[in-house]
């Protein structure tokens, strides 16, 4: 009865919220138009972007203004469920917006040390960050260095792990990069046991859990596909958390000869039924679609939980992806076909091509 009364108010406007998300018939039907304005419309006049796209003017409508207020549409989600938190809960949402943090310094430091001539472009972010966060955009878009950006986060819990990175010797980007997703997923893999309470912390151990698993997993294949990476070298970019995964698990999939024998390794892992490697989908739509039944059903289980915040959350994130994928498709010309595949999406081919329904 606690946790009815604690979340029915969030639970409500949740579903009301996740009753506006895209369905896949909506997809089809954005993969089939022909040119960004086009999918703008689309959205202005059939879905619950018409708020964010009404600031826009017809000179404004092209992909970068366009991805810039759909992040804006998770902002205003974030904030309509901030709202009617309590305040273990509001502890909660900060978690969440570690995440958001962490892609904001990300996008800095990528400005910063590959020169790029562009300003920062942040301004749309800004009265989010001001109101949420413990980084001040006012001071990151006046460095030039990294050394400066390092500075001007000073006062933030990001500060240590990015300085004693900062002070090695020949650091990237990528070095950068690992030492935030590590800070990242370590500190608030300690913070949620005291933030959380019983049956939400259990609920959010697995659902983090499992994405950590999932994400060594996926980083241990990209690091042997593409990167032909030596197993030292991979130990020291996976996240120290096995959930479900043993260490010895770990072991024979990082020191795998090739990729056929990692993904023998994949198949004795308690994730093995959501990698067929065999379908025609990527190592980043698996993944996807593991976390969204993974989330979906605990949700389920647990409906007046915190696991209704995390899924809403995570369905919004993915459908901002797949319209950004589905905005780069058009923009190059792929049929809708093609667009659909891009996105994970088989039963979009369906839908969008009659003839292949058999």
């Amino acid at each position: 009865m606690g946790n009815l009364l604690k979340y029915s108010g969030i639970v409500t406007k949740i579903r009301a919220m996740e009753a506006k998300l895209l369905t896949p018939e909506q997809f089809a039907d954005i993969a089939n138009l022909r040119s960004v304005p086009d999918i703008a419309d689309y959205l202005r006049k059939n879905t619950a972007y018409a708020e964010v796209l009404d600031t826009l003017t017809e000179d404004q409508i092209h992909r970068g203004n366009i991805e810039k207020v759909l992040v804006q549409s998770l902002y205003h989600d974030y904030t309509k469920i901030y709202r009617f938190c309590g305040q273990s809960q509001r502890e909660f949402m900060k978690l969440i917006m570690k995440g958001y943090e962490i892609e904001l310094i990300n996008y800095c430091l990528r400005i910063v040390i590959n020169h790029y001539k562009k300003p920062f472009d942040l301004n749309y972010k800004s009265a989010f960050f001001d109101r949420y966060s413990q980084i001040s955009i006012g001071k990151l878009i006046t460095a030039r260095t990294t050394d400066e950006l390092v500075e001007n986060l000073k006062e933030t819990e990001y500060y240590a792990p990015l300085k004693k990175i900062k002070d090695t010797d020949n650091v990237t980007l990528y070095d950068y990069n690992l030492a935030l997703d590590l800070y990242y997923y370590t500190s608030t893999w300690k913070e949620q046991k005291k933030i959380l309470k019983k049956s939400d912390l259990e609920l959010f151990m697995r659902d983090r859990g499992s994405k950590i698993d999932l994400l060594n997993i996926q980083w241990i294949y990209r690091a042997k596909k593409y990167y032909n990476m030596k197993p030292a070298d991979i130990y020291l970019m996976l996240i120290p958390i096995h959930y479900k995964l043993s260490t010895e698990l770990v072991k024979d999939m990082v020191e795998a000869p090739g990729v056929e024998e990692f993904e023998n390794v994949v198949i004795r892992t308690t994730y093995a039924r959501h990698y067929n490697f065999k379908q025609n989908l990527t190592m980043e739509q698996m993944y996807a679609d593991c976390l969204h039944h993974l989330y979906t059903a605990d949700r389920r289980k647990n409906p007046y939980s915190v696991s209704a915040i995390n899924t809403y959350l995570f369905l919004k994130e993915e459908e901002l992806k797949k319209l950004t994928t589905v905005m780069e498709c058009v923009r190059y010309g792929l049929n809708p076909g093609e667009t659909a595949a891009y996105i994970g999406g088989l039963s979009l081919i369906h839908i969008s091509e009659p003839t292949r329904r058999s």
